[in-house]
């Protein structure tokens, strides 16, 4: 354990979701017609490694042409910030476009990442760490979908932003993503801002083929799924038994994410016993692709302002700059 990793787990406020929850919460899903489970599950420390290896894949554009527009759109966001930030970060994940924020900012006070994966928090919170010994670190493990106490910085901050980068507000429906934007607001306070990656909407092809790499790391990350639950919940998911399946819905602008069931078969879990047909399809994950005007009204509906909007030359990706309207 490097020195800033024992340092960011000393400050570490550790709100795990127990297994209890997580037990809860895939009961729930599975006995949904049709069956679900939750995609905030996808992230324990394997899980977190394959994303990171999905944004290498060459038909993953999000996370490159994001941080493309990042590096173009910082000294604007400097400007419109100022000095003294508290940057708090939902779903922080490695931390590589955290690193480029930081750097831009004019001399940030503290850095608060809330991220469900420990170990992938206090990794990327210990190299941040030893990049900018200047910003206190304060991680909180916590699922962010839930109201999360954020702990206070020694230095006062003269404003909060709110980064949320990765179009991950797109995983969620529209009253959850208005719930969680309007936490946001809560969080930024009324002088705040916050900075939020979109994906937009374009061509079906191109989306679906992000979503169903050819190396197949993408499906790995979904079957992971179910290892996970298999460990922490003692489920039995047979996981040659299931296949990810990926298609974009143009009537509802997202990416419909599947395991289908490769055969009949039973799965139990804490004593449940639940049955898959062969074909079944087993919801895992929304990704929702906006277009301009939705998602300036969906800001609205949570009591935000779009202060500034980005886009990417080919109008792929954005980033949109929020404030309390």
């Amino acid at each position: 354990m490097t020195p800033a990793t024992a340092r960011a787990q000393a400050a570490l406020t550790d709100l795990h979701p127990p297994a209890d929850d997580i037990l809860d919460d895939a009961l729930t899903g599975l006995s949904r017609t049709p069956k679900r489970l939750p995609s905030k599950y996808f992230y324990d420390a394997q899980g977190s490694r394959l994303f990171d290896a999905i944004t290498r894949q060459p038909e993953y554009y999000l996370t490159r042409v994001e941080q493309a527009l990042l590096d173009d759109y910082l000294p604007a966001i400097a400007n419109a910030i100022g000095g003294g930030a508290h940057v708090v970060e939902y779903g922080s994940g490695s931390g590589h476009k955290t690193w480029r924020l930081l750097e831009g900012l004019r001399a940030p006070v503290a850095y608060t990442p809330v991220e469900i994966s420990r170990a992938t928090l206090l990794a990327s919170t210990g190299r941040l760490a030893d990049a900018f010994p200047a910003i206190q670190m304060l991680p909180v493990c916590a699922d962010f979908t839930r109201p999360v106490p954020l702990p206070v910085p020694s230095r006062r901050p003269q404003r909060t932003l709110v980064f949320f980068p990765g179009s991950t507000l797109g995983n969620f429906t529209h009253d959850e993503a208005v719930g969680i934007l309007a936490a946001m607001r809560q969080v930024m306070g009324a002088d705040g801002r916050a900075l939020i990656g979109i994906d937009l909407q374009k061509d079906p092809a191109l989306i679906e083929a992000a979503y169903n790499d050819a190396a197949g790391v993408t499906a790995a990350f979904t079957l992971n799924l179910l290892a996970r639950l298999n460990r922490e919940i003692g489920s039995d998911f047979d996981l040659a038994g299931f296949r990810h399946h990926a298609i974009y819905v143009r009537e509802r602008s997202r990416i419909e994410t599947f395991l289908v069931s490769q055969r009949v078969q039973d799965v139990q879990v804490a004593g449940h016993r639940f049955h898959f047909d062969r074909g079944e399809a087993m919801l895992v994950e929304y990704s929702h692709k906006y277009s301009d005007g939705g998602f300036a009204t969906l800001a609205a509906a949570a009591g935000l302002a779009v202060a500034d909007a980005r886009n990417d030359p080919r109008d792929w990706f954005g980033l949109r700059l929020l404030r309390p309207a």
